[in-house]
């Protein structure tokens, strides 16, 4: 298999796995492993890679969600905002790789973690209390979420590094 038909399939599966976790915790609101996913194609395979994943694996999630699609601005948002995600990932490697201690690893995800839940929910939430407002209550009301995303991802990216860095140096990037 070419290297290329190799990352193309890779880009597949974990944007398919991003819309099965979103499927899975679609009932835990705030409650994600597609920022990490995202974040995880972008450290491997680089920027292109890891937008590619987050917009495809948000575009399927939108798209086919159990509740119904989103609007299409919040699609759009969604998209964009999942896809810079992957785009963290890229951003985040020197940083992440060059700690050899766990506790500076562990910081440096953590702000990963927050980045990647900022980029995500800035466009969303802006664009959400544009479209359904009134804007303030809206965006005030839901900053509950941004935090409870925050704390799952401040969660998930420290836990599942480890996986990270294994499928890292099998793909020969570590």
């Amino acid at each position: 298999m070419t290297p290329r038909v190799r990352l193309v399939t890779r880009i597949a599966l974990l944007s398919a796995l991003i819309y099965v976790l979103s499927w899975v915790t679609s009932y835990l609101p705030g409650v994600n492993a597609a920022f990490f996913i995202a974040f995880l194609a972008g450290y491997i395979w680089g920027g292109w890679a890891g937008a590619a994943v987050g917009a495809l694996g948000m575009w399927l999630w939108t798209t086919f969600n159990p509740l119904g699609p989103a609007a299409m601005p919040i699609a759009l948002s969604q998209i964009f905002g999942l896809a810079a995600c992957g785009l963290m990932g890229r951003l985040f490697r020197p940083a992440v790789s060059t700690f050899t201690n766990r506790t500076g690893r562990y910081l440096t995800l953590l702000s990963a973690a927050l980045a990647c839940t900022v980029v995500f929910y800035a466009p969303v939430s802006v664009t959400d209390a544009w479209v359904f407002g009134p804007f303030w209550p809206r965006l005030i009301g839901g900053l509950p979420f941004v935090a409870v995303s925050l704390a799952a991802n401040a969660v998930i990216f420290p836990l599942l590094f480890g996986a990270t860095r294994r499928i890292s140096e099998r793909e020969g990037n570590y």
